[in-house]
């Protein structure tokens, strides 16, 4: 039997098809050219769309009315406030809703109402005042602006700091004994105040909400507009310190009942109060079938509080009374 050439050889196992048949070389179709490789990711963080809503603000001590939008957590609002009145951001000591007074049960959280109007109340008068502790507890309840602020929202009568008259509800702690706190979290203040030691004088360093002009009356709410607004009333924005504000629903009876309680809870622990703090609480607890995994789905949120075990267990149990109506 005759041998092929080698170069024959080769073209016929080339033009092999599946079947085992042979073919030409001239009938084999040209092969594809390869797909140019994925574009690569872009750098920095992800852009998080920007709720397309539109809010009235003034300054709480006087001003004209200024119009805010695209904005998605506290630290970009603030910027969002400040760039409208000329004035910088670290100006701003924290905001109420529908009323420039300094009223903490109107105070700025994490969730604005999609018809409340924003009132920025600004660094006014700064005063040093001598502390000594003559109880373990100052009575005092702190909390922040989320944006390295922390300030007084409750002072409770007859305690040491009531005594201080020169002290307020609404000032911001700058400093204790000349050590800066601009930018730490209202539980490390807390903290801090706390391990002041009994019978020795310290240092507070305190900055007053600027004061209102006498002839300033209550403002209205902004009038009604559908501009820029995709939802009723009914709902809020909810901002984050981490990715995107959402418009959400107001809470219902229970999630607003269970996160009071969890507000009242973080005062007697902590000595800070905190909405915020206290809806991402129940949020996490709500649906949970036992403590355990209460404990581990807090941890993943907010790990860095490192909550006692007494705490979460009080938590964890008045969620459940909430929900089963005992209280």
């Amino acid at each position: 039997m005759r041998e092929l050439p080698k170069a024959q050889v080769t073209q016929l196992k080339l033009g092999l098809m599946q079947t085992g048949e042979a073919m030409s070389p001239q009938d084999s179709k040209p092969t594809a050219p390869p797909l140019p490789p994925p574009s690569p990711p872009p750098a920095g963080p992800p852009e998080y769309p920007r709720p397309k809503l539109i809010f009235h603000t003034q300054l709480a001590h006087g001003s004209p009315t200024g119009r805010i939008h695209g904005f998605t957590n506290v630290k970009e609002l603030y910027a969002k406030i400040a760039e409208v009145f000329n004035i910088s951001p670290s100006e701003i000591l924290f905001c109420t809703l529908n009323s420039h007074k300094v009223d903490m049960q109107k105070l700025l959280g994490g969730q604005i109402g999609l018809e409340d109007f924003i009132f920025a109340h600004v660094r006014g008068e700064t005063k040093e005042v001598e502390v000594t502790k003559t109880e373990d507890a100052l009575g005092l309840t702190i909390t922040d602006n989320g944006a390295g602020y922390a300030f007084i929202k409750r002072i409770k009568e007859g305690s040491t700091i009531d005594q201080l008259k020169t002290v307020c509800v609404g000032d911001h702690i700058e400093a204790i004994n000349d050590q800066s706190i601009v930018g730490c979290r209202h539980y490390e203040v807390a903290k801090m105040l706390k391990e002041q030691p009994r019978g020795v004088p310290f240092t507070l360093r305190l900055v007053g909400p600027k004061k209102a002009f006498d002839m300033i009356g209550m403002r209205t709410r902004a009038p009604k507009s559908n501009e820029g607004k995709m939802v009723n009333g009914k709902e809020t924005l909810r901002l984050r310190s981490k990715g995107s504000a959402t418009v959400q629903e107001v809470q219902n009876e229970f999630e607003e009942r269970a996160t009071k309680k969890v507000d009242d809870l973080l005062e007697s622990y902590m000595g800070i109060r905190d909405l915020e703090l206290a809806t991402t609480i129940v949020e996490a607890g709500k649906d949970k079938k036992n403590p355990d995994d209460f404990a581990e789905a807090l941890d993943s949120v907010l790990g860095d509080f490192a909550f006692p075990d007494v705490f979460l267990f009080d938590v964890w149990g008045a969620i459940g009374d909430v929900k089963n109506g005992r209280i």
